[in-house]
């Protein structure tokens, strides 16, 4: 009796898996070619779309053309416009194609690479890629990390080794101290790992939003007379809100003397290490015990790319490494690496390829030179910007990120956010250039002021772009004035 052999949908043959992938690079190249000329948003009615396709779990299946229209038709254009050149709000993210090609063979070719002993060569990658951002930063031998899902893993990991490592299991009365500036997930970090909340202290800034050392060690006095155990300075290095790096050689000095762990936050702006004047700036960043980088920012990869560097890689280990039956022996060779050792995942995708392929595809001067354009665009940018009448440069680019707002003397002062407001809108409703505002305190008057941010990081982004956003300032500040078409 012969075997009836029986075609299961969830094994293509190969001509079908073919033509999926042919079908989808249909639709990505046209949207690439256009990508320049695609508005920067369109979510109104965003709710109205996310209800309408609700929907029960499908018994039978749809086709895949059906599938693909739907998602680029319909819901990838129902979005901010992430991948745009003009995307200079919040922290641009990347997307670049070399990253998605990685994912897609690390996805089909579906590799183990929590530990070393499944994947070896595989694993050595994402060694070989880590061991470049350890030396990036200036850590030398001993140093390693792991590459997280984003920067807030990464400050988590780095948090629960500071705390292993100068705390143990008393650490309650532990106190991290930061300034206002800090990314929330670092006050998440200290929650997800035990820390009352009265753990978290801020320190104030200077008039460029730099946490003062000088305060600082103030605090670090108080805390121990009061009997509480100062455990870790979290520095900026490139701020979400404004840009603000912190004076690093000399937090690193502070650290050394009280015995403190420290630990940069550079997931915006590391990567900027790559450059000379990113290197002059990160002065002492080479003296932290761990810092936080994100690819998926700087070396423009896409969403879901983050790392955790430190400067002992045997401290992330002590603070991660659990044993269990079911799994290989942990490796004792020092060159041989397991991830699920160094932080909390087991299972985790190969994200080490999305790194390692675009950086030896390009070498690392195409990303510094891209780097560097970033650097020279921003300034462009505010050199623009600063001529505009009434304008205030609140934070001045220390990086590729700055803020300003307008002060028109004509209006009275507590009308200047609304009015702030209404000009970032003018410019976001051109669908050119997208950008973003936060409130902060003044370093002037200490009281809560909204500013515009602008950010350039994304490959995309080039002088042409730059232009478009002078542009559109200039036309919305005339809508705004009297008379405009759209005035206060």
């Amino acid at each position: 009796m012969g075997v009836v052999l029986k075609s299961w949908p969830l094994e293509p043959e190969p001509a079908l898996f073919r033509q999926r992938v042919e079908l989808v690079l249909d639709r990505l190249v046209p949207w690439l070619a256009k990508l320049e000329t695609q508005p920067m948003h369109h979510t109104a009615g965003g709710r109205k779309l996310a209800r309408a396709i609700r929907e029960d779990l499908p018994e039978q299946g749809v086709s895949f053309r059906r599938l693909m229209g739907q998602l680029f038709e319909r819901l990838i254009p129902a979005s901010l416009n992430t991948a745009s050149p003009g995307y200079l709000a919040y922290i641009p993210g990347g997307g670049l194609t070399e990253a998605a090609i990685a994912d897609l063979i690390a996805d089909v070719t579906n590799r183990y690479t929590g530990l070393w002993m499944p994947a070896p060569g595989l694993v050595q990658l994402e060694i070989n890629v880590l061991r470049w951002l350890c030396t990036m930063v200036g850590f030398g031998e001993g140093s390693g990390g792991i590459l997280t899902t984003g920067g807030s893993m990464a400050n988590l990991g780095a948090l629960v080794s500071a705390r292993h490592d100068r705390l143990g299991e008393e650490f309650t009365e532990g106190v991290i101290y930061t300034s206002a500036q800090a990314h929330h997930s670092m006050r998440k970090a200290a929650i997800v790992a035990g820390f009352p909340r009265r753990a978290f202290r801020e320190i104030p800034v200077d008039e460029h939003f730099r946490l003062r050392p000088d305060l600082l060690r103030i605090a670090i006095a108080e805390d121990r007379a009061a009997g509480r155990r100062p455990l870790m300075v979290a520095a900026q290095a490139g701020s979400t809100a404004v840009g603000a790096v912190d004076p690093l050689d000399q937090l690193a000095e502070v650290c050394k003397e009280e015995g403190l762990w420290l630990h940069v936050d550079a997931a915006y702006g590391g990567f900027f290490c790559l450059t000379t004047r990113g290197r002059e700036t990160f002065r002492g960043i080479d003296r932290a015990d761990s810092v936080t980088l994100d690819p998926h920012k700087g070396l423009f990869l896409p969403y879901g790319t983050g790392a955790l560097v430190v400067r002992d890689l045997k401290k992330l280990r002590a603070a991660h490494a659990v044993s269990a039956s079911y799994l290989p022996a942990p490796q004792e060779d020092p060159d041989a690496w397991d991830f699920a050792d160094l932080g909390p995942e087991l299972s985790r995708d190969f994200r080490g390829l999305r790194v390692w392929l675009p950086l030896k595809l390009h070498g690392a001067k195409v990303f510094r030179e891209a780097l560097d354009e970033k650097l020279d665009l921003t300034r462009q940018l505010v050199d623009e910007i600063r001529s505009l009448p009434t304008i205030r440069i609140v934070s001045e680019p220390v990086l590729s990120l700055f803020s300003f707002r307008f002060e028109p003397p004509d209006r009275p002062e507590e009308s200047w956010d609304a009015y702030n407001r209404k000009v970032m809108s003018g410019v976001n409703q051109r669908q050119r250039v997208l950008l973003t505002g936060v409130t902060i305190e003044d370093p002037k008057t200490q009281r809560p002021i909204f500013v515009i941010r602008a950010c350039i990081l994304s490959f995309r982004t080039h002088a042409d772009r730059i232009l478009m956003a002078v542009e559109d300032l200039k036309a919305a500040l005339a809508d705004v004035q009297p008379g405009g078409t759209d005035a206060l």
